[in-house]
């Protein structure tokens, strides 16, 4: 009854893309400088937490191997000798360092072209596509119109965004177009509905995204976004591993913004839940009921939003900490001929400049207790890793990548 839980620690790269001076992020490494500051207690991490980083389990599955072979340096508090599993490291080949790009790629479909992006300008959507939103939706215009941080561009808007009902529309390095509005003054279904006049226009454009981004609150200081995440997302061009899985009969299960990536294609069961802690809880519900050939696919989405693009190395520490605390309970519930791949889709070092994600190579960390432990090394392409779903689930190879097994 072979199973595969593939557990994607968004954001979570170990430095050393050959290609990282070309996006700006040479030197960038999200594990290794989260695992030197906790070391030297710098900056706000002395005052938040104490000590080294402390990953006992992840680094058992290979870890600290797979930073060392990455960037030729092994993270404080991590070892160079791993007691089960496989390890390697990961290079994407897709040109973008973006969600859609990283996890298309890790389900066996590079990206072919080039995303579509918006200028560095104040405004910095097209006037005419701001008229066609206005004139198609009925809003009354649009705040923002600029490259933002979610939660600061909410604090700075909100207020306004209430009294006038015009949402709040911003985007980042990435090919995305977001929009915050109030979940009741605004409108929950009345975003939604929002974001996908948007997508219409945007797709054309080779924006990656449209990201429905709801709020609660008042007042600037109390304004919080939900749960209620909804991307609207180009489809990949491709069948992934999901598509192959689900058309020869099997489960696939899509927990947190999994659907929402890969436009609800190939998903058998959408399982949607908010915070790292809840999302490992459904993964593990997700585990109980899983039949033959299944996939359950969580994506971690705290380590890159909440601390990734906010900067917030004790936060990013502390939240790796809680996932290798109850890494034990995963591997507990596996049956013996389940597998469990744990990776990354790109990189966001919360000590690098800016707010947005680094080009970066990623940990491949394989378990089984049908598996022998030792390494498979750098893997020249994220596809490997539907490669090496299929060849767990027997199914036929793909034209992408390579299984690693």
């Amino acid at each position: 009854m072979p199973r595969v839980i593939l557990c994607v620690l968004d954001s979570f790269g170990i430095g050393g893309a050959p290609d990282a001076a070309d996006f700006g992020d040479e030197g960038a490494n999200t594990l290794l400088h989260i695992a030197t500051a906790c070391a030297e207690g710098r900056g706000d991490i002395e005052s938040l937490r104490s000590g080294p980083l402390y990953l006992p389990n992840l680094d058992g599955l290979g870890l600290g191997c797979a930073a060392h072979l990455s960037c030729g340096t092994l993270p404080p508090g991590l070892s160079d000798t791993p007691l089960g599993g496989r390890w390697g490291v990961g290079r994407e080949v897709s040109i973008g360092k973006d969600t859609p790009s990283g996890h298309w790629e890790i389900a066996g479909v590079p990206v072919p072209f080039a995303w579509g992006y918006f200028p560095q300008t104040v405004p910095t959507f097209p006037e005419d596509l701001v008229d066609k939103i206005v004139a198609a939706s009925g809003v009354p215009g649009i705040l923002g119109n600029r490259h933002a941080s979610g939660t600061q561009i909410i604090e700075a808007f909100g207020d306004e965004s209430i009294a006038t009902g015009k949402p709040i529309c911003y985007t980042s390095v990435d090919s995305v177009f977001q929009i915050a509005a109030h979940e009741d003054h605004f409108g929950l279904e009345r975003l939604y509905e929002l974001c996908q006049t948007v997508f219409e226009f945007t797709a054309p454009m080779k924006i990656g995204r449209v990201i429905a981004r709801p709020f609660v609150g008042e007042a600037p200081g109390a304004f919080k976004r939900t749960g209620n995440r909804r991307d609207f997302a180009i489809a990949p061009p491709e069948p992934t591993i999901l598509d192959r899985i689900s058309g020869e009969g099997g489960q696939v299960y899509a927990i947190g913004k999994v659907s929402d990536i890969y436009a609800g294609r190939g998903i058998t069961h959408k399982i949607k839940a908010a915070g790292n802690m809840v999302l490992f809880d459904r993964t593990l519900e997700a585990l109980e009921m899983a039949q033959d050939r299944a996939l359950i696919f969580t994506n971690f989405v705290d380590f890159d939003t909440e601390f990734g693009h906010r900067r917030d190395p004790a936060g990013y520490a502390e939240a790796l900490e809680a996932f290798d605390r109850r890494l034990p309970e995963l591997i507990a519930a596996m049956a013996p001929d389940d597998l469990v791949i744990i990776t990354a889709d790109h990189g966001n070092d919360p000590t690098w400049r800016g707010t947005d994600h680094t080009r970066e190579q990623v940990p491949i960390l394989l378990f089984s207790p049908a598996l022998s432990k030792g390494t498979i090394g750098l893997r020249q392409v994220l596809s490997d890793i539907g490669e090496t779903i299929a060849h767990w689930l027997g199914l036929r190879p793909g034209p992408h990548g390579k299984s690693a097994l």
